[in-house]
């Protein structure tokens, strides 16, 4: 029987795709490993990669399809001898568009889809089997069928394929264990991403307001409905507090001037950005129990500082996170920032790429805004916005007044992780590694 190929969840968050492009055609034969499609994700563009080898008899959803779910069919896969048309024949009426309804239940993807019908001659691929300690077993469909005629334990067989997936190579030569067959899978739990959509009037409801105005609607994409959602559920859940400093600039422009001008043969060139990303990764440090993230029933306290950036999109934002960001030095930082920030806005970052820190940093001081409140990113403890260096008149340490170049932060602190006396230690020893910006060379 034809194996279907899955659309995948790229992500733990991932519920809908779209299938961009196909990077095969009907009757094209693949190996696992093989690059299938590529599927642009509410953040990203990525590649899809074969868990089997076979040759793809049908293309089920066509390129460029939009709100694809994952675990809907969008290919079949056939072994040797095999047709398409039996998968045609047996499953008359079922549906292979884009939004199937009802969507079968596989091990890809994190949906929350349930089993489609299948007649008496079908031998479909058991639900997604779980361990002895209930975590899903990552297999493919056709590793599964053949593992259920074979009688085989999954919990007992090491995947080959990316990322530890069981493939048909690793189910083949394996010998039946005498252990039970593994439990179904339990019910799906009724807890799911947040929606899109946050309280408030109808669509029908607000567009009756501008009746007779001339105006454009522009349907939302999946990163505008994921910014919507977990922006929501931020402020509607994350007890914000705000604490606020003013940091004097003069000494960190001129030492930033002179580290410039040393690295100009390497082509380096730091950004005010990169000494703010180095000074609150080192604070964390010298503050540990606010590299902190809330993680439901209990607070993670992390050891390395993994810091994020906001990074401004065409109709979004990604927050790249730069680990170990206090054992990097401030080229190295900038490097990788720029690297992070250009494959951001091309959509190009993995997942693992912009999930996890514990802290964040927003900057919006190069469009001239002196200050602001941003929005905490959960499970992040805190986030730093970072406002324009302005000149301003100040009272020097003679007591005499001058000029200096002064820039306004705010640190959002989520209260469940980080009280108000703590979050003051850290937003103190931000500045005073701006302030004092030869100490993060030491």
């Amino acid at each position: 029987m034809p194996t279907e190929i899955l659309m995948p969840a790229l992500s733990p968050t991932m519920e809908e795709g779209t299938l961009a492009k196909w990077l095969v055609k009907e009757g094209d034969e693949v190996n696992s490993g093989d690059l299938l499609a590529e599927i642009e994700t509410d953040k990203a563009t990525m590649e899809f990669e074969a868990v089997d080898e076979g040759t793809i008899g049908k293309i089920l959803v066509a390129e460029g399809s939009e709100a694809v779910k994952v675990n809907t069919p969008i290919a079949l896969l056939l072994e040797e001898g095999e047709s398409a048309d039996v998968m045609d024949n047996d499953a008359e009426g079922t549906q292979t568009t884009s939004d199937p309804d009802p969507q079968p239940k596989e091990q890809d993807g994190s949906g929350d889809g349930k089993a489609s019908p299948v007649t008496e001659s079908d031998t479909p691929a058991p639900a997604a089997p779980r361990d002895d300690k209930g975590e899903r077993i990552f297999a493919s469909p056709l590793a599964r069928r053949i593992a259920a005629e074979k009688g085989l334990d999954l919990a007992q067989i090491t995947g080959s394929g990316p990322h530890g997936r069981i493939v048909k190579a690793d189910v083949v030569d394996a010998k039946a264990a005498d252990a039970p067959a593994p439990a179904a899978a339990p019910e799906p739990s009724a807890d799911k991403a947040p929606a899109a959509a946050p309280a408030g009037p109808s669509a029908d409801a607000v567009a009756a307001m501008y009746q007779g105005r001339d105006y454009e609607e522009m349907k939302l994409d999946g990163m505008r409905k994921t910014i919507a959602a977990r922006l929501t559920e931020a402020k509607q859940t994350v007890p914000h507090f705000y604490l606020r400093r003013d940091i004097r600039l003069d000494a960190l422009m001129k030492f930033r001037s002179q580290l410039n001008k040393q690295l100009e043969e390497r082509g380096v060139k730091l950004s005010v950005n990169d000494f703010i990303i180095k000074a609150c990764a080192l604070a964390l440090q010298s503050v540990p129990d606010a590299n902190a993230v809330w993680a439901g029933d209990r607070i993670l306290k992390l050891k390395p500082s993994d810091v994020a950036v906001a990074v401004a999109i065409e109709g979004g934002l990604f927050t790249p996170v730069l680990r170990d960001a206090d054992m990097k030095s401030l080229s190295a930082l900038s490097t990788e920032m720029k690297d992070l920030a250009g494959r951001a806005r091309d959509r190009k970052l993995s997942p693992e790429e912009y999930q996890g820190g514990t802290f964040a940093i927003s900057n919006l001081g190069m469009f001239g805004i002196e200050n602001f409140d941003a929005v905490i990113n959960p499970p992040h403890g805190a986030i730093l916005a970072v406002g324009a260096g302005v000149k301003k008149p100040v009272v020097g340490t003679d007591g005499e007044l001058t000029m200096a170049t002064v820039m306004s932060v705010t640190l959002s602190v989520d209260h469940r992780v980080i009280d108000g006396a703590l979050g003051a230690q850290l937003l103190e020893q931000i500045v005073q590694n701006l302030e004092n910006p030869m100490v993060m060379l030491a």
